[in-house]
Parts: C-alpha cells; sequence; structure tokens
C-alpha cells in the first residue's frame, strides 16, 4: 500500500508490503529496514531502524497527527491512495471548464453522460473502479459535455482524460 505523508511540510511516499509475513517499507524510493512494538494502546512506540532505536509518542485523529521522537514534535499527515486521489478530486472542484482527469489508474465501469448533454457541478459522470472500489467521478462545474474520451469496460492510466466539460455560458 502507498501512503503520502507529509512531515513538518516536507511530502514523503512510504510503501509498505507485507510478503511471507514479512514487512517491506521503502521510504522515497529507497528501502528501509524498520520494525516497531506497540508499547502500550495509548500511542507508545518502539521504533527500530537498522540497529537503532527509538521511542515514538504519536497523537491525533484520522487527518493529523503529532508525533513526539526524542523529544522533537512533528506535524504528520498521511493519506493512502484512495484518499490522496479524493482530496485531489474535491481540489479540482470548481476549476472550471476544461478536462476531468482520472486521478488513478482504473476501468469504466459505466458512463453517466453523453457527448452535449448538460451537467450540475457535482453531477455524476462516469463509475470508475479503482483499487476494487467503485469511485463517481462528477463534474467539477455545471457546464455541458464537450466530448467523452473513454469507453466503458476501458481501462484508464492515472492523468487519462475522462471527459471534457465546457463552461455554462452566461446568456
Amino acid at each position: 500500500m502507498k501512503y503520502f505523508v507529509n512531515v513538518n511540510g516536507t511530502d514523503h511516499i512510504v510503501e509498505l508490503a507485507e510478503r511471507l509475513g514479512e514487512l517491506s517499507v521503502t521510504l522515497d524510493g529507497e528501502p528501509v529496514d524498520v520494525t516497531y512494538r506497540d508499547v502500550d494502546r495509548l500511542g507508545q512506540v518502539g521504533l527500530f531502524l537498522g540497529d537503532r532505536s527509538y521511542a515514538v509518542s504519536i497523537q491525533g485523529d484520522d487527518e493529523r497527527s503529532y508525533v513526539t521522537v526524542a523529544g522533537h514534535l512533528y506535524d504528520v499527515v498521511v493519506e493512502d491512495e484512495r484518499e490522496r486521489a479524493a482530496h485531489q478530486a474535491e481540489r479540482a472542484r470548481g476549476a472550471g471548464s476544461g478536462d476531468v482527469k482520472s486521478v488513478m489508474p482504473g476501468v469504466v465501469l459505466s458512463l453517466l453522460v453523453s457527448e452535449g448533454d448538460e451537467v450540475e457541478e457535482g453531477q455524476p459522470l462516469l463509475i470508475l473502479e479503482a483499487m476494487k472500489m467503485q469511485n463517481e467521478i462528477c463534474a467539477p462545474s455545471a457546464g455541458r459535455v464537450g466530448r467523452v474520451h473513454v469507453s466503458e469496460g476501458e481501462a484508464v492510466a492515472s492523468g487519462a482524460k475522462l471527459v471534457t466539460i465546457q463552461a455554462a455560458s452566461a446568456d
């Protein structure tokens, strides 16, 4: 699983994979020898990086965490691939007319609009299956569907054009 981690304003990509009961970790594409042990159920963790060990305290909620290591406080925000895609789609809302692009690879399950259709902001345009989840891809703004770039059953890459929305004319 890929995680996008921001620590005190610096972005990192952490990938975790379990193979044969062993945890494999990469940080920004580099393998890391890391293990951890819960010390208690209150967010205290023993972190082992190679031959070094750290006492780590984790506090926070689902959106933001504060991690203390050796008396230093770190502001940490973690998103998995699905959360990141949802947040990117949310930020893209209201961006006006233009191309609606896939924020992750997937398969187009169904098209809900056709070229020439008038759409409202937030109206579902298509259903994209990604990471075994069905995601509604919605119009970022009101307008007219200028072009549908995909078809049902088509596999799309991250960043692929899905639909072009033309801004509603101000009559």
